[in-house]
């Protein structure tokens, strides 16, 4: 058995023998000194250890722990908030006995509010959901309010955290935490099979400096819905979701004045801009060579069927088929988004162009499909509000005729 794995089976032992006895009690007392122990003996070749449960999976660092899969405790410890451990060096042992006391109690108070406990005081040992870091109270109660979306009332807020962190982290190291975006995706794809018939929690933008975030959220939604839509298997859709929610990371190195300048770009901003995709491509290849699907729908996005958009290649191929339903799925997000220099549009006319578009732009195998879904949700919608869709087509009809430079921009 590995170091880690002998730790967390430590760690288990130890919860269990402290939900059969109290303090002080001998036993209490060894199984806490066995599990301190061989932390203590890990952090001498791992000084910052960290674990994180992901349904079946438990991960160390970056790693899967195989010998651990379908460990039961994996799912009892996420099914309580409990996603990720951090441990920094030179844990006190009087703080560790707490810990586990706090997981504890939150084991035996399976519908503890998650909020309130993450306040309890803790600094070397961190615990949580996954993509949570020690955030203050004020930036908390921000985030879990439920926000504003285009189908249904549904709160995003530590998906929304996590991709933040996500992108600070590349920033930052320059590396990618896969574990957080795959972690984000499998949220994602469990908010679509709620009980709901409204299953595109599409959000809402509320400010400029939040729509990379919201982005990619909304583009990863609505890759694995089409995914779903042309009939591929789960591991395929959320694959799928996982690229559409890293296909614009290379953005993390456009400067902030350029993604939201309130009018067009010059050559130059334009040039910045449009690298995003090589930037994308680079920063995920390098993190982890199994995402080469990702890195290829970051690099690929933006090129149409008829060989338009950038980057330009040097030899005529098509592009993936996740490249094709991410493609799609962003120009619609994109254009239904208020910008710094054009207004959204209503969502009849996005589809409009799509169809427009299609043959040329966007391969007709796939926007075809894409839009005969979002018309028949948008007609649930409509329903489900009582608005006149005959009024909303009309309002779509009178818009404003299409800037097709504006919208390479995005």
């Amino acid at each position: 058995m590995s170091d880690p794995a002998r730790f967390l089976t430590a760690f288990a032992q130890a919860l269990s023998t402290m939900a059969l006895y109290s303090d002080g009690h001998p036993a209490r007392e060894r199984a806490i000194d066995r599990s301190y122990q061989l932390l203590h003996d890990l952090q001498q070749h791992d000084s910052n250890v960290e674990f994180s449960f992901l349904g079946e999976e438990t991960v160390y660092g970056n790693v899967a722990l195989r010998e651990m899969r379908d460990w039961e405790w994996a799912g009892r410890l996420a099914n309580a908030g409990v996603q990720r451990l951090e441990f920094e060096p030179n844990v006190p042992r009087d703080e560790f006995e707490d810990f586990l006391e706090q997981v504890l109690a939150r084991l035996t108070l399976s519908m503890i509010d998650t909020s309130e406990a993450r306040q309890t005081k803790r600094s070397t040992i961190k615990f949580g959901a996954i993509g949570i870091r020690g955030e203050s109270r004020a930036m908390q109660e921000a985030i879990d309010a439920p926000v504003s979306t285009a189908t249904i009332g549904y709160s995003l807020g530590e998906e929304i955290e996590a991709v933040r962190w996500m992108h600070d982290e590349v920033t930052d190291r320059g590396a990618l935490p896969l574990i957080e975006a795959e972690a984000v995706v499998r949220s994602l794809s469990v908010a679509m099979h709620g009980e709901s018939d409204m299953v595109l929690p599409l959000l809402q933008l509320r400010q400029f400096d939040e729509y990379t975030t919201t982005h990619c959220l909304n583009v990863s939604v609505l890759t694995m819905a089409l995914a779903e839509y042309l009939g591929m298997s789960g591991p395929e859709v959320r694959t799928f979701g996982v690229a559409g929610l890293l296909h614009d990371l290379g953005k993390v190195r456009v400067p902030v004045e350029i993604l939201n300048k309130p009018g067009k770009l010059t050559d130059d901003e334009r040039a910045v801009m449009q690298a995003h995709t090589v930037e994308g491509a680079k920063i995920i290849i390098t993190s982890d060579r199994e995402l080469d699907l990702a890195a290829a729908v970051a690099y690929e996005h933006h090129i149409m069927l008829n060989g338009g958009g950038y980057p330009k290649r040097h030899f005529d191929r098509d592009c993936h088929k996740a490249s094709t339903l991410v493609h799609v799925c962003d120009v619609f997000d994109a254009l239904r988004t208020k910008r710094p220099y054009r207004d959204a549009w209503e969502t009849e006319r996005v589809l409009g162009y799509l169809e427009e578009k299609s043959g040329t732009e966007f391969n007709p195998d796939i926007s075809r499909p894409f839009i005969k879904m979002m018309r028949d949700l948008e007609g649930k919608v409509l329903a489900a509000s009582g608005l006149d869709s005959d009024a909303k087509e009309a309002e779509a009809a009178a818009a404003i005729p299409v800037d097709r430079e504006q919208i390479a921009e995005d």
